[in-house]
């Protein structure tokens, strides 16, 4: 370590320069992990929150846009509440609507019908949980465009006037629209096409007769794994898990593996550039790496020294990076949907740091190869 340390304070402008890089990819990859985790939960934080272990939609329905092409019917969810390992069962319909509140402000809306007396009946963090055929709960979010409880949202095209009873616990979107929970006999009078301008009532919900809905959300018992494709074959429907679910979100795989693409070659760069430093830093002091071995020091003396001396760079110069992308992301714009999480990001710095001392490896290895006959003059 005492030469590692006594070079690092010798050239210090040159591992200055060397971090600075590292420091640069460092903020690079913190701002994309705060954008990916802002994108995911943008795009399906209302399916994240839903207590469900998977959801099953109509044979043959495309996997991408699934909650807006699949459709059931009633006598598809029976095998579901009946099959062996499964909690519950229970219809959900999704659509994505354009709405205008009483104050004339436009507002994209994902519609959620459930049973309000369900497990996916949402809790709220303000007003009151679903009940009346026109109430809505919607995303918390919204407060910060003016919705508040009482506003009236007026669905385009087809005037139904819907009222906000309460707000979700925390954000709630959908292919980053906000949700907004309904009572699903409310959903399917929307959804009938018959629906009439105004709100929704009791008697005007209980006369639609349409029974349709998007998919079957399931809740398995603890500890158990139903049989996904048996009941599948039964009911006429095609599971994802929730995880694959995510994917049914519109444009959530495209944007998901975009940014790790991007993150994949900061990786790739960060070897690549650390490895090419250290390559050149160390065929410059071969002369001195020579005189250490003639006086009897080992090489994997010289190669420990060596990678402690990566290793400090990288430390080092990562947590100052990580620290400036943290600075810049709490300053990110409210429009841009960018949220870091300690999680994802102590991941992503690990993973530069190693992916570096794996470059910084590769490169140190000449200095097995170093002759030590160099030092007295063997090669003259």
């Amino acid at each position: 370590m005492f030469l590692a340390l006594r070079e690092l304070l010798f050239a210090r402008g040159r591992f200055a320069l060397m971090g600075a890089v590292i420091s640069l990819i460092s903020v690079l990859v913190v701002l994309l992990s705060g954008l990916s985790t802002g994108l995911v939960n943008d795009g399906v934080s209302g399916l994240k929150a839903m207590p469900v272990t998977s959801f099953a939609f109509d044979e043959g329905t495309m996997e991408d846009n699934a909650f807006s092409r699949s459709i059931l019917e009633q006598e598809q969810l029976a095998p579901w509440r009946d099959a062996e390992g499964v909690k519950a069962a229970e219809p959900i319909g999704v659509s994505i609507v354009n709405s205008t509140t009483d104050d004339d402000h436009q507002v994209d809306l994902t519609l959620f019908g459930v049973d309000p007396e369900g497990f996916l009946a949402p809790a709220t963090s303000l007003g009151d949980g679903l009940g009346p055929a026109d109430g809505i709960v919607v995303s918390e979010t919204l407060r910060d465009e003016g919705v508040e409880v009482g506003t009236t949202v007026t669905l385009d095209r087809i005037d139904v006037e819907l009222t906000v009873v309460g707000f979700t616990e925390g954000q709630a979107t959908f292919g980053h629209v906000d949700v907004a929970y309904l009572p699903l006999e409310t959903w399917q009078l929307i959804a009938s096409n018959s629906v009439q301008p105004g709100a929704p009532t009791a008697a005007t919900v209980a006369a639609t007769g349409y029974d349709v809905f998007s998919a079957v959300a399931v809740q398995a018992q603890d500890g158990d794994e139903p049989d996904l494709a048996a009941i599948d074959a039964e009911a006429g429907t095609t599971s994802m898990t929730l995880t694959e679910s995510f994917n049914a979100s519109p444009g959530y795989e495209a944007e998901t593996m975009t940014l790790s693409m991007i993150q994949v070659f900061l990786y790739v760069i960060c070897a690549l550039v650390v490895g090419a430093f250290f390559t050149v830093w160390t065929i410059q002091r071969a002369g001195d790496l020579a005189v250490l071995r003639a006086i009897g020091a080992s090489s994997r003396h010289l190669l420990r020294d060596s990678l402690a001396q990566a290793a400090i760079v990288l430390l080092f110069f990562t947590a100052v990076g990580v620290a400036a992308g943290v600075a810049v992301g709490a300053v990110m714009p409210a429009a841009m949907p960018f949220e870091l999480e300690a999680g994802p990001v102590a991941g992503a710095s690990v993973l530069t740091v190693v992916l570096g001392l794996l470059g910084a490896a590769v490169s140190v290895l000449r200095i097995t190869r170093i002759d030590p006959l160099a030092a007295l003059g063997g090669r003259r």
